[in-house]
């Protein structure tokens, strides 16, 4: 009888072996691709991230920048990777959502159905800026304004495909006042055009038009969403409109299909790190104020923002 238990408990422990070794992760060092080149705010965010991940998960977590394409190779080398947990992807949710909106031919991928959101980690705040010695100080002034000078106003931005374009676009449907895209390479170009008077108004990111903002040279009329540095500036939202500005929202995926308990362990290690105070404080200080959700709120979020860019595609004659 004591022969016949013992044989018992040990085909049950090696039935139970291979069962207890998937469960272990992570078992080697994790590669968190980054696809953007070294020293974007991306990646700058992203090598503290993978610091303070190789803590919580104690194996090496290993920043690998793989750019190009507006970050469409290295997450598409991501949602193609094994489905380990082992290689992961920190890309630009925004970017992601409007390339499949608008030129889903280029996007090699699909963001609905190849990647399982981990958590999102930073935003970058967007506004609508004008020269500080403007007419107009405010929403509602530019729009009088335009009513007495009917001209469309000419609003420099990055690419009109890009989340600071389709500003321009979206801020035009929601309040009726006429802009006109002037597209450079660069943040940097664009607010030059605006100090230089090129142009009349400016889509733009905090990170970049900050210490104007401060000096006075610029004024914020609209803002994506709230920021302590700049608590007067208000959102769309805030005026009575249905839709603030898009953003820019960094966020961690996994390839689809990636087995439950591995996810569950990255959910709750992501969340840490988006909540590290010595981190936020760091990114903060850069313009990139922490904006953590959590993967079902990422989800929605990305199905919420396709559906915000498709109407403006269609609505401009981006799309067909």
């Amino acid at each position: 009888m004591i022969k016949r238990i013992m044989v018992c408990v040990v085909v049950l422990l090696l039935l139970g072996a291979p069962e207890l070794y998937a469960q272990k992760y992570p078992t080697h060092p994790i590669t968190l691709v980054i696809p953007v080149p070294p020293g974007d705010n991306l990646d700058v965010s992203g090598r503290l991230a993978a610091e303070d991940l190789s803590k919580s998960l104690n194996v090496p977590v290993i920043p690998l920048n793989k750019p190009g394409a507006s970050m469409l190779i290295g997450t598409d080398f991501v949602a193609k990777s094994k489905k380990d947990g082992h290689t992961l992807v920190l890309t630009n949710l925004s970017g992601l959502i409007q390339s499949k909106a608008l030129e889903p031919e280029i996007v090699p991928f699909d963001p609905f159905k190849d990647l399982t959101p981990l958590g999102s980690y930073w935003a970058s705040v967007f506004l609508i800026a004008v020269s500080g010695n403007a007419p107009y100080k405010t929403l509602n002034e530019l729009i009088e304004y335009q009513k007495k000078n009917p001209a469309a106003i000419r609003c420099a931005c990055t690419g009109v495909k890009s989340s600071l374009g389709l500003n321009v676009q979206l801020f035009q449907i929601m309040t009726g006042v006429k802009m006109t895209s002037v597209p450079f390479q660069g943040q940097p170009e664009v607010i030059t055009a605006l100090l230089g008077g090129h142009t009349e108004a400016a889509s733009v990111s905090v990170s970049i038009a900050g210490s104007h903002l401060k000096s006075g040279a610029v004024r914020g009329i609209v803002i994506s969403h709230r920021t302590s540095d700049f608590p007067d500036i208000p959102t769309l939202k805030d005026l009575g409109y249905k839709q603030n500005l898009l953003v820019g929202w960094p966020n961690f995926f996994a390839p689809a299909g990636t087995p439950k308990h591995i996810i569950e362990t990255l959910v709750p290690a992501i969340e840490k790190v988006a909540k590290n105070p010595a981190i936020s404080s760091k990114l903060a200080g850069l313009g990139m104020p922490m904006d953590y959700l959590p993967p079902d709120k990422v989800t929605a979020r990305m199905h919420e923002e396709y559906r915000t860019v498709e109407e403006i595609g269609k609505r401009f004659g981006m799309v067909k």
